[in-house]
């Protein structure tokens, strides 16, 4: 398996490509529709699905166009689908102008591959990360950065449930590698200390 990272859009949101052989499954297919179709032409990938950690636009904002050229499925958990429907109104008001969109579709809320969702709700509450046991690889989306965690001051974030989505992933393998949903990589070894110090500051 090979991972390949691209920060996109005005807030620089990690969309990363999982490929293996020439198959390929994005997580959170952020932004700059175009530049995505171009690297799975160049690099003459086979686009097997779209999947994402949170429903917030900066991680979406690319589904809708690349699904025009791809009958790709696009998985969001059922809790964060109210964000995929007011995605043009909450990137204007972050963004501060009405960016073009196009909403996805072929929406669907279960789907398998080699890897195990965990949901870590708390800074949405549809949040998941995906977990490749075999190749220690974890997705973590906003929920986990290196050396910071997602915000929980949203009307829609819940503080415990964040606590909680920590807890369950300081159990991981203090090597699995931790691919977040902006910044570098990091580890759950590297931050075991930083968790710590999170869990006190949610409790």
């Amino acid at each position: 398996m090979k991972v390949l990272k691209f920060s996109l859009g005005e807030l620089q949101a990690n969309c990363y490509f999982v490929i293996d052989g020439d198959n390929c499954l994005i997580i959170d297919p952020a932004d700059e529709a175009s530049f995505i179709l171009e690297e799975i032409q160049r690099r003459k990938l086979k686009l097997t699905t779209l999947l994402t950690t949170h429903g917030h636009f900066d991680h979406i904002m690319a589904v809708g166009e690349i699904q025009l050229s791809f009958d790709a499925p696009f998985y969001i958990d059922k809790e964060d689908r109210f964000l995929v429907d007011r995605l043009g109104e909450t990137a204007e008001y972050f963004l501060g102008y009405k960016p073009s969109t196009i909403k996805p579709k072929k929406i669907v809320y279960s789907t398998k591959g080699k890897f195990k969702i965990i949901k870590t709700p708390g800074h949405t509450p549809g949040s998941v990360c995906y977990y490749f046991k075999k190749e220690k690889v974890i997705f973590t989306g906003d929920t986990l950065f290196k050396g910071s965690i997602g915000r929980f001051d949203f009307s829609y974030s819940n503080k415990k449930d964040l606590a909680n989505s920590l807890i369950a992933l300081s159990k991981l393998p203090e090597t699995t590698a931790v691919y977040p949903g902006h910044g570098e990589a990091t580890t759950i070894g590297s931050e075991k200390n930083n968790l710590g110090e999170f869990l006190n500051f949610l409790k």
